[in-house]
Parts: C-alpha cells; structure tokens; sequence
C-alpha cells in the first residue's frame, strides 16, 4: 500500500514538474492532475527522507518562474486559504464578476492590466502571449530610430531578497532601450494589430533633443496602427550624454519643448511616463499635461546600486567585474511609487479639472489588492513589468481575480466607482494635528456625567442624574 502510494504521488508530482516547465499554469494543472490520497497517514511507517523527496518535487512543481504558486504567501490576492481568486477571461475580459473595462483617453481597456514597458514587450512572441492571456493592454520595449547605439550587457540584473528567505522584494536592472531594428519592431507591432485589431497596443518611444526625430518616429509608429504612445522621459541610467531618458524627464524646460513636438504631430493619446529620481515629480507632470499629453504614467525604476558581493567586493550586477547604477523596482518599491502617484493626481484633480488628464500607476504591482491601492489613488490603468519577469505573463488572471474580490468586499460593480475614492483623506502634518485636538475635545465634551455642581440645569435635571447611574 505505502510503496504504491509514493510510487502514484511521485509521478503525479513529477508530471506537474513537467508542465511546469513547460509554462502552464497552476490552474491549468489544478483542473487535470487528480489529487492523491495524503501521505500523511503513512507517516509512521515510511522513512523520514520519503518527506523529503515528497517535499522537493513539490516545491519544483511550483517553483517555475512562468508559474505563481497557489500555494505561496496568501497568494496573489491575500486570500486567507491561500488560493488566489482566478479570473476568466475572454479577449481580456472577466467573463463573470465586477466589471474591469476602463475607458481612458478615449480607449477602452477590457481590463486595467497593462504590460509595462520592458523585457514583457520585447518582441511580436510576448506581446502575443500577454494578448492570449489576457493583459488588458500592451507597451512594447522602448523604441528608437537607431537601435545601433543601444548594447546591452548580461547579466544586467540583480535580485534584493527578504532576510533569510527566498523572496523577491527588489530587482535592479541595467538594461538599456531596445536593442532590435526599429523596422523590424515596426513589422512586429503592424502585425499584431492585424491580429489582434480591438486590443490595446502602445508604442513606448524615445528620442534625442531632435524635432525631426520626435516627428519621424511618431508618424511612422502611427502607420501601423499603434493606439497611444507611452513617452520614455524616465529611464534613469540609458544614455543621458544624448538628453535621453531621464536626463529629459528631469529638465521640465527642455521636456515642455518635446512635449509641444510630440502633441502637435500625435494624432493619438499621448502618455508621459515620469521619472521618480526628482525632488518633485508633479513639476515635470504638470508641464508635460500642459503641453497636451493626454495621460501620465508613473512611476519608473529608481536609481540605484543593489549591493556589493562582499566575497568579490565588486558591485551587482557584475559585468566582468564592474557595474553601473540602474534602475530598482518590485513590491519594496511601491510604498514610493502611491506616493508619487498620489502627489500627480493632487496636481491633476487641482491644476486640470474636467479635462480628462490620465494616470497609468507603476510600482510593485503582483496583486489584484496591490492594484487597487494605485487605482484608490487615481490610476486608470495599472502597469505591470518587474512581476511578470518573475511570475509570468498567467499573472493577469490573478491579478483581476484579486481585483473582483476586493470589489465584491465594498460592493463596487465598475473601476470608475472607487478611483480615486482615497485622495480625500490625504491632507497636512497641521491639519492632522488639528483633526486630533478636535477630536479628542469631542470625546471629553461626550463624557457621561457632569464636570461641577454648576453644570446642572433644572430642565434637564432628571436625565442628568439618570447619565450618572452606573447600572442603569
């Protein structure tokens, strides 16, 4: 009995591993591979390392990168049984459930998740991939009209794990733009248009201080049908000697002149993506919408040097012993990205109201609840880059499952009904100070029973003493 028994579960756990690897995920395995019986009960008549093996396969059959664990930290949406909600989703949208469509700029979004910006969107493969999962948009890898200039070096990232576990909290990459033929990029995304003509593709750009380059690549991204464009003002270690990037983005002069460029020849939405490494994030944000851009994204990655391998006492990543400062992102990054996110749609809501000015959050996004903080703060749409290089692009269908939950717990029904819903509470160090004072004024003026002989009053007198009774 017990030998047939870990003989059963043994394949069974292998299979998983397979398919694992082969990139499906934990629910396309749930729904096939049948439950065995535990080993539990045989506890005491199997040797301790039978546990052992158990315990490893197990940890390989989830332990794919492609693949999120259901059975990991409350999973993706904090469920208390630890099995992430999964959406259904049918060309990006929840077949059941609170609806996620949003409208924004004019675009309908079947659901708030957009790939970000990066590795995701690299190529023609995993744009379509992120479209057969589900993603309620794409943004390719930036693009610019001479990728000859751009040579990446491997490796180019760096992991920041949570003290004695193996979590993922930070990432640092130094990875440049992309580094493809910018007429091939445009065959790719021409082509999935084609194909996938109603979902949502933005073309993510960047140029040097050059009208004439700025019009070119916007007129020939449009040509092929791309819905919006996404404004790399903000990528903070790529080749700031040409004014590219974050040299940009930091200069609110010389970004108000691109962006008057770029908004006299789009004919499309135009979103500018914000870098957080500046004293004040809404200056640059607020000329940017001044100049027409329709939309802001933030935040990007934060500059930074993960660590020095004290073995080497050479920094990471390491590329034949050197490095560079590069951009930091995941989960530790997000308590900095509401806040910046918060600062930008303060500014809107006070500088342009009514006018239909957008934001696109990004910080730390592995959650439907992680969303719906950026969405509580404004955000119309949510960007995810760093959580699916380490979950995958199936994340999508936890991340809107997690997002319904959190809607049915508060009864909301659209995206639209609590976006935003958090700003009000948001004010100054004074007027918090003053909201105390006030408060606890309130609950010594509510106190039972009279201060002083002088507070009795004789219309009042029986209810007076009746406040003073201990067991009334």
């Amino acid at each position: 009995m017990a030998a047939s028994l870990i003989a059963a579960r043994a394949a069974e756990l292998q299979l998983g591993v397979a398919r694992c690897n082969r990139g499906e995920s934990v629910a396309q395995l749930r729904q096939t591979l049948k439950p065995l019986p535990s080993l539990s009960s045989l506890r005491p008549q199997l040797p301790a390392r039978t546990f052992v093996f158990h315990s490893e396969i197990a940890k390989k059959r989830c332990g794919n990168p492609g693949v999120r664990a259901a059975e990991g930290n409350g999973a993706a949406n904090g469920a208390g049984n630890g099995k992430p909600k999964i959406a259904t989703l049918k060309d990006g949208k929840a077949v059941d459930g609170p609806d996620l469509s949003v409208k924004v700029n004019g675009i309908t979004f079947p659901n708030p998740f957009v790939i970000g910006s990066g590795p995701p969107g690299t190529n023609y493969q995993v744009m379509k991939k992120a479209f057969d999962e589900g993603w309620g948009g794409v943004i390719c890898k930036t693009l610019s009209l001479d990728s000859s200039k751009v040579i990446n070096v491997t490796p180019r990232y760096a992991k920041l794990k949570a003290q004695g576990g193996k979590e993922v909290i930070g990432w640092q990459n130094i990875e440049l733009i992309s580094d493809r033929p910018f007429e091939t990029m445009l065959a790719e995304l021409k082509q999935l248009k084609e194909e996938y003509p109603d979902r949502v593709l933005i073309a993510s750009i960047m140029e040097e201080y050059n009208r004439g380059a700025w019009e070119e690549i916007i007129e020939r991204c449009e040509s092929v049908g791309v819905d919006a464009f996404e404004i790399n003002f903000s990528c903070p270690h790529g080749m700031p000697e040409r004014k590219m990037g974050a040299a940009m983005g930091q200069d609110p002069e010389l970004l108000t002149e691109v962006c008057g460029w770029i908004n006299a020849k789009a004919t499309v939405p135009v979103w500018a993506k914000m870098t957080p490494n500046i004293t004040d994030i809404t200056v640059p944000s607020r000329a940017a919408l001044a100049q027409g851009c329709e939309g802001v994204a933030a935040i990007n990655t934060i500059m930074s040097v993960m660590g020095i391998n004290l073995k080497t006492l050479a920094p990471e990543p390491c590329v034949e012993g050197y490095s560079t400062p590069g951009g930091y992102s995941s989960k530790a990054v997000r308590p900095i990205a509401l806040a910046r996110c918060m600062n930008i749609s303060k500014m809107i809501e006070r500088d342009f109201p009514g006018q239909g000015k957008t934001l696109s959050g990004i910080g730390g996004v592995e959650t439907g609840e992680n969303a719906a903080e950026f969405i509580l703060l404004g955000a119309s749409t949510v960007q995810v880059c760093t959580g699916v290089m380490l979950h995958g692009y199936p994340l999508v269908k936890e991340l809107c499952g997690g997002l319904q939950e959190f809607m049915k717990q508060h009864n909301f029904s659209s995206i639209e009904q609590f976006r935003g819903h958090s700003l009000q509470y948001f004010t100054t160090h004074t007027d918090l100070v003053r909201r105390q004072k006030e408060a606890i004024a309130a609950k010594k003026a509510a106190r039972v029973g009279l201060a002083n002989d002088k507070d009795w009053t004789g219309e009042g007198f029986v209810k007076e003493t009746e406040s003073m009774v201990s067991n009334s």
